[in-house]
């Protein structure tokens, strides 16, 4: 897999996927924009195992627009320059319907802030930066939810993921010819600590019987496959949403 010298910034890479992404990405030798809020001991733990020429480690809070731009910035400034970026960052907030109206609508927001605003935000920037450089890779970590729906507690969450995947067909179809690529890799239930609370309350075993394979997914096992698009091996699949849900919706 060509990553060698590839600079790639990946949101949300301190958790979850985002970490299992980098953590492969480094691996391949590429240079890795390890963007984290909350998880900073995590994101540190990157930058010691491969080093601080290899890794940087840039902190921002997604659900506020004005730190956006400074992380795209600062991935810039201390990379030199950026090859792919990687959208993974989000959120998995429950909001019932028997909530009170006011606190639903918060929940709604913030999950849009960070899962849909901030990575609208953070393509305009990349594809100005891009169709400069004529030529880049944008990655957005979407969800089966964008198709088959959620659970009546994760609306927002859904409908997040819903434009997320929109907008990168769109990206794909309108700037192709500045070559720039863009993809969805949409994972179904994941072994994380964002669907624990969900596994928590409806019990892994409800969890199972929706899939085909016999084991729920791991991140390891989405990683391999952003490292390859972001490898250029993909290229000519610009537009394409790959599924990684263990058989649990197939369309």
């Amino acid at each position: 897999m060509k990553l060698q010298g590839q600079h790639i910034l990946v949101t949300g890479a301190s958790k979850g996927i985002g970490f299992a992404i980098a953590d492969h990405l480094l691996q391949h030798k590429a240079r890795v924009g390890v963007h984290f809020y909350s998880g900073e001991s995590a994101a540190h733990s990157l930058a010691s195992r491969y080093g601080e020429k290899q890794v940087s480690t840039l902190k921002a809070d997604l659900s506020k627009s004005e730190e956006v731009p400074g992380l795209f910035s600062a991935a810039l400034d201390t990379m030199g320059s950026i090859d792919t970026l990687v959208l993974n960052a989000g959120v998995f907030i429950p909001h019932p319907m028997d909530m009170e109206v006011k606190e639903w609508f918060r929940v709604w927001k913030q999950t849009l802030a960070v899962n849909l605003d901030s990575v609208g935000l953070l393509t305009k920037l990349a594809l100005d930066y891009f169709m400069e450089k004529k030529e880049g890779r944008i990655i957005y970590i979407g969800s089966r939810a964008a198709f088959r729906g959620e659970t009546e507690e994760y609306l927002a969450y859904a409908a997040s993921k819903g434009g997320l995947t929109s907008l990168a067909r769109s990206v794909a179809r309108s700037f192709g010819k500045y070559n720039i690529k863009a993809f969805v890799v949409a994972p179904g239930f994941t072994r994380t600590a964002m669907a624990e609370q969900f596994i928590g309350e409806y019990g892994e075993a409800r969890v199972l019987e929706e899939l085909s394979l016999n084991e729920l997914t791991e991140a390891t096992d989405i990683a391999p496959l952003v490292g390859f698009m972001a490898s250029g091996a993909m290229d000519h699949a610009t537009g394409t949403t790959i599924d990684i849900n263990a058989g649990s919706y197939i369309h």
